[in-house]
């Protein structure tokens, strides 16, 4: 479904900002952050900078329905149909540029620190996560590459269901969704568009596993009463896709989610830990276990220290940056 002009559905949202087919949206955290009212749990696991990361899409379509997914299905129409596509450096512009706008009442907001805003206004990370399914652009490697040649970071989030195309993307971290470790779950929960999705996200998995220079994630929406159950078969998931990272986080009942669940379906933070603790079980390599209350969210690593190397802050990428902590 399409709004009046032709547009995706989702991007006539007034919280959206869009430039033909890719969208951003200004994230909670980020505006915390420029207030100093606190970063995203991303920052505490990883080293992104909430003031200076866009949330975008280069595509507002999914091939996916989960029921936990706090936007409108009605928005995500999944035929492709003659999309022009832009090239990957006007996605990158535009990915900018909407950011900027988005962010430009903080100009004169007096929470605000002035040296903060100009930091905001020239972004260092992306996380390709807003909204959709972003492998559906096809030309989503380059771009990924057109984001690395301008020093930005790059957070990519997929489903899992086109493995070819994560073949070929090399993002600073790649988040695959494995929101069901069984085929009656994932067909219940995700709601797959594609009958082969479940077949595919296997085969990810095993494209993760051979991924050398891209730190990689399997992220879990928990959801009670749909998918909170058999923690050693995520586990072996995990296990199989050699991830680096484990996250598992809390379902949040907003947005459109509240018109397909109760509001009961939303654990609380006990709970997200409990099973990630499980999970741990039988991961005896990923033996660190940390958490983000606020977030509902908790992790499994390797290694106590799970930042990005390059964004720790004696490393070369703020080199130039002059980076204002506060």
């Amino acid at each position: 479904m399409s709004d009046a002009d032709g547009g995706p559905k989702q991007v006539s949202d007034p919280a959206y900002h869009s430039e033909n087919h890719t969208a951003a949206q200004t994230c909670g955290w980020t505006k915390n952050a420029l207030r100093g009212e606190g970063k995203c749990y991303k920052y505490i696991f990883y080293g992104i900078e909430s003031h200076r990361c866009i949330q975008m899409t280069p595509v507002v379509k999914c091939n996916e329905r989960c029921v936990f997914c706090w936007r409108d299905h009605a928005g995500h129409a999944y035929e492709l149909g003659d999309v022009e596509w832009d090239d990957p450096a006007a996605v990158a512009d535009a990915s900018v540029e909407l950011q900027r706008k988005l962010l430009s009442g903080f100009g004169g907001n007096d929470e605000v620190p002035r040296e903060v805003f100009d930091q905001a206004m020239e972004p260092r990370h992306v996380a390709i996560s807003l909204d959709g399914e972003p492998t559906l652009y096809p030309h989503l490697p380059e771009l990924i590459e057109e984001f690395h040649d301008r020093d930005i970071t790059t957070f990519l989030v997929s489903n899992g269901t086109n493995t070819e195309m994560l073949e070929r993307c090399d993002p600073t971290q790649l988040y695959v969704s494995v929101d069901a470790a069984d085929r009656g779950t994932f067909d219940s929960t995700v709601q797959a568009m594609d009958d082969d999705a479940w077949d595919s996200l296997i085969d990810t998995l095993d494209v993760l596993a051979e991924k050398d220079d891209t730190r990689t994630v399997i992220r879990t929406t928990l959801v009670k009463g749909h998918n909170m159950h058999h923690p050693e078969w995520y586990a072996a998931m995990c296990d199989r896709a050699d991830a680096d990272f484990v996250e598992m986080k809390a379902y949040m009942h907003v947005g459109h989610s509240r018109g397909r669940l109760d509001r009961d379906s939303m654990p609380d933070h006990s709970e997200v830990r409990e099973f990630t603790r499980e999970m741990g079980e039988y991961l005896p390599d990923h033996d660190v276990l940390k958490e983000v209350e606020d977030s509902r969210v908790a992790m499994l690593a390797e290694d106590e220290n799970t930042w990005v190397p390059k964004l720790e802050k004696s490393s070369e990428f703020w080199e130039q940056d002059s980076l204002v902590e506060y």
